[in-house]
């Protein structure tokens, strides 16, 4: 069992780090996407049906000069009680303020208290340790369920930790998911792996890709970035997205996974288009010999199928990123395609871990979420544990 699942929070102040950087609509400050909220529900209810209370922090948008209206958690505060069943939420005007110690002072075993955002405090992204020691003294134990920012070495993510002792800090159950999900990719993968890799440019894949090589069987590459492959292969692609600085790390990649004994897929066809516009004229045509005047959106038909077939006959998937620019109906077939390839190899036994806001916000758009074995919640974060980075929110933690 897991240490979070094993504690007993009775009578105990739980100080929990969430990522409720959720998008609010510039009027009138509703949520218009609680996926992250929902996330930490779970982790909130296990600490009041154990008979602890729960003070909140977390931070909302980029506030540059302190304080502002559109990046106040308070417009959180009625929504994040009906998530909860209807259980109050007190708000603190401030987070390490006379306000928020006097009501965590008094708070009682079933309430929760939000405090207002960490980063109107500059303290927080420097990673201040007199900050994330005024923060600490708020609860008695010290709760971290935010994966999104879990690769931010900040006062309430990474510093705070250090004022709890050892068996006072943990992961709450979304981190503890996501980072059991991603060692499951990295470190206990079944073969054939494949990893799927979309996105509009090769310079933001590199170190993920690399990091892939030694473990991967087969690495899928479309998005804009499968251009620059393709023109670095002595394709003509027309207008397509390419980066010219990037065609020699084109081919040594491709030269890397060939001395591994990697494969490389990218897409025989595309969908192309004779404007970057929803209302384009479009045709086919083979990735490599694309007209001039016209630029690839999506992956082809015969790609989707050549996809599809590797997905299919593999039991570890990795996906992260689009195959096209999928929030135009045109030219969301072929990022459908993978998903509906990866619902089907989950449903066949294999794992999937889906990672990256577009990849997450594509099988959410298409109704897989429940199809696919784990949905991460961190874009960034996920990208750099791939990568190989040591993440400072988990670091922290595991000490």
């Amino acid at each position: 069992m897991s240490k979070f699942s094993s504690y007993n929070f009775a009578g105990q102040k739980a100080l929990i780090r969430v990522d409720f950087n959720v998008p609010l609509d510039k009027k009138t400050f509703a949520i218009t996407d609680d996926n992250r909220m929902r996330a930490a529900v779970p982790t909130i209810k296990k600490i009041l049906k154990d008979g602890g209370s729960v003070i909140l922090m977390s931070h909302l948008g980029r506030p540059k000069d302190g304080p502002e209206e559109k990046s106040s958690l308070k417009h959180l505060v009625s929504h994040l009680s009906e998530l909860l069943g209807g259980t109050p939420v007190l708000f603190a005007n401030d987070c390490i303020g006379e306000q928020a110690f006097l009501t965590a002072g008094m708070l009682r075993a079933g309430e929760v208290l939000l405090l207002e955002n960490l980063r109107f405090y500059k303290e927080e992204e420097k990673g201040d340790e007199a900050f994330a020691e005024k923060l600490s003294k708020l609860g008695d134990v010290y709760v971290n369920d935010a994966f999104g920012t879990a690769h931010r070495a900040h006062a309430s993510t990474a510093v705070i930790a250090k004022y709890f002792a050892a068996d006072k800090k943990m992961f709450g159950l979304l981190m503890e998911g996501e980072v059991a999900s991603a060692e499951k990719v990295m470190h206990q993968s079944e073969k054939p792996f494949t990893a799927i890799i979309g996105g509009a440019k090769v310079s933001d894949k590199i170190l993920i890709i690399e990091n892939l090589l030694d473990r991967a069987t087969d690495i899928i590459i479309g998005g804009g970035m499968a251009y620059t492959f393709m023109k670095a292969e002595g394709g003509h692609i027309g207008n397509s997205l390419c980066e010219e600085e990037r065609l020699q790390t084109a081919l040594d990649l491709i030269a890397k996974a060939e001395a591994k004994g990697v494969n490389i897929h990218l897409p025989s066809d595309s969908v192309i288009a004779d404007k970057f516009d929803a209302t384009a004229q479009t045709s086919a045509a083979p990735s490599n010999n694309i007209p001039e005047g016209w630029l690839g959106l999506d992956i082809g038909p015969n790609a989707c199928e050549q996809f599809s077939n590797v997905i299919k006959r593999s039991k570890t998937i990795l996906w992260n990123g689009p195959m096209g620019v999928f929030e135009m109906e045109k030219f969301q077939h072929g990022t459908k395609a993978i998903a509906t390839a990866i619902a089907a190899a989950t449903q066949a036994g294999a794992f999937s871990l889906v990672g990256g806001g577009d990849s997450v916000a594509a099988v959410n758009q298409f109704g897989y979420t429940d199809k696919v074995s784990y949905v991460s919640t961190g874009g960034g974060a996920m990208l750099e544990y791939f990568e190989g980075k040591v993440l400072p929110g988990i670091a922290a933690i595991s000490e």
